[in-house]
């Protein structure tokens, strides 16, 4: 998880090649940017390479699963209407 990595995002692996690669110190962080900032479509053509290695967007998610990942995992929030917005809702 210590190694560099370049991360290719794209909607399929032609769309993720034209823009390029990003390059991450570490392998860990290239999959905390992809699994907890990158929008789901960029992943379907997703590939981390790493030491001359590729891993497609599934293996990136089981990376970010993994035992071995170092970081605390994204807490996701559910929608929480305000009291405003809940007494707008009830006028209709």
């Amino acid at each position: 998880m210590n190694a560099p990595a370049a991360l290719y995002l794209g909607s399929d692996w032609q769309n993720a090649r034209e823009q390029g690669s990003r390059n991450f110190s570490s392998v860990a962080k290239a999959v905390r940017f992809a699994v907890e900032e990158v929008p789901p479509v960029s992943l379907r053509g997703a590939l981390l390479v790493v030491d001359g290695q590729s891993l497609s967007g599934d293996a990136i998610h089981k990376l970010y699963q993994s035992a071995d990942y170092p970081f605390p995992h994204k807490v996701n929030r559910k929608y929480r209407p305000s009291w405003t917005a809940k007494s707008l809702q009830i006028a209709h």
